[in-house]
Order: C-alpha cells, then structure tokens, then sequence
C-alpha cells in the first residue's frame, strides 16, 4: 500500500488547510496510507545545530524517506508561503551526514503534489513559488494542482464548505496524485 505524507502548512488545529487535507484524505480512504507530518518543534535552520543531527530532523527527514509521495496543503501567506514551510523544506535540502554534498537528500525526487485553501487568488502565488522551491531542491512536482477559494462560511465561522466543483477538482487531484506516486 503507498504511504502519503500530508504536510500541512499552517499550524493551526482548525485551519482551513487542514481541513482540506482532511477531505483529501477521506477521499484516499482505504487506497493508500495516510499520515500528517508533524513539524511544529523543529527549529529554524541553523548550521550551527545542523550536526549532530537533532531529533526533530531526524523524525522529519524519516517521515519523509519513509513516504511514497508527499501532499501539501498550505495557505498563502502575502503572496509566497509560510515562513515555517520554508524552514521545513529548507531543513529537507540539507545534507544528511556532514559535508556530504554527493549523496542525494531525503527530498531529492520525491513526488510531491501541491493544494491551497486561501483568499481569491487560490493559493496560486504560493503554489507558484513552492513549486519552484520544491523543483529547486530536486522534489519531484506534480503539475496538476488545487487551488481553492474559501467559502464565506469560512472567514464567518470558520467552516471550510468545498462546492461540487471544488470537491470534484480535489477528488481528481487525487486521483492523479495515486497514479504519480
């Protein structure tokens, strides 16, 4: 059975990110093997700590080597994504064992897909620039992409309503994603 990695990038419990993936997930069901990255303790990077290898790392970088394709759902943050995801990725480019720049890191060619609830524009700049971001460090980017416009339900009351239209695009998506990885 394949094993997704959902990487969700807002930390907050109740995020409009988080219940996206949380429907994405409904929608995998019993197809593949379903786990949440938690990210929340590791520290911004920092070469000073990067060796020996802090646990936080450690269990990040396992998560991800352990996985056969990586999902984010993140929300855009003043037109790119959150600081925090960008920490995360960065720790990912790093090499795993000291002054090792030949052996390819735990990200390199990992199938990657790329979701977004957020305000009118989609998530689409996020998703612009976390694509270049993941292509640069050697991820493995699925072209098809979500972007999805929050409802007025979820700036009112904080309930993500998917339409018909949203759901059938993420439920392709997903579809997609399981055949990439």
């Amino acid at each position: 059975m394949k094993k997704i990695l959902f990487i969700v990038g807002s930390l907050r419990e109740g995020s409009f990110n988080r219940q996206l993936a949380c429907e994405a997930e409904l929608m995998i069901g019993a197809r593949a093997e379903v786990t949440y990255l938690d990210y929340k303790d590791v520290p911004l990077i920092n070469q000073d700590i990067e060796f020996p290898e802090l646990e936080a790392v450690g269990r990040l970088r396992a998560a991800v080597k352990e996985a056969d394709g990586i999902w984010v759902f993140t929300p855009e943050y003043n037109f790119s994504y959150p600081g925090h995801v960008k920490n995360l990725f960065d720790w990912l480019s790093r090499p795993v064992v000291a002054n090792d720049y030949e052996t390819p890191t735990v990200i390199n060619g990992k199938k990657v897909a790329l979701s977004g609830a957020g305000g009118k524009m989609a998530t689409a700049k996020c998703r612009e620039k976390l694509t270049e971001l993941l292509t640069f460090i050697k991820a493995d980017v699925m072209e098809q992409q979500t972007g999805i416009v929050l409802n007025v339900e979820a700036w009112t009351e904080g309930r993500m309503i998917l339409s018909d239209e949203q759901r059938k695009t993420l439920m392709e998506q997903m579809e997609a994603f399981l055949k990439y990885v």
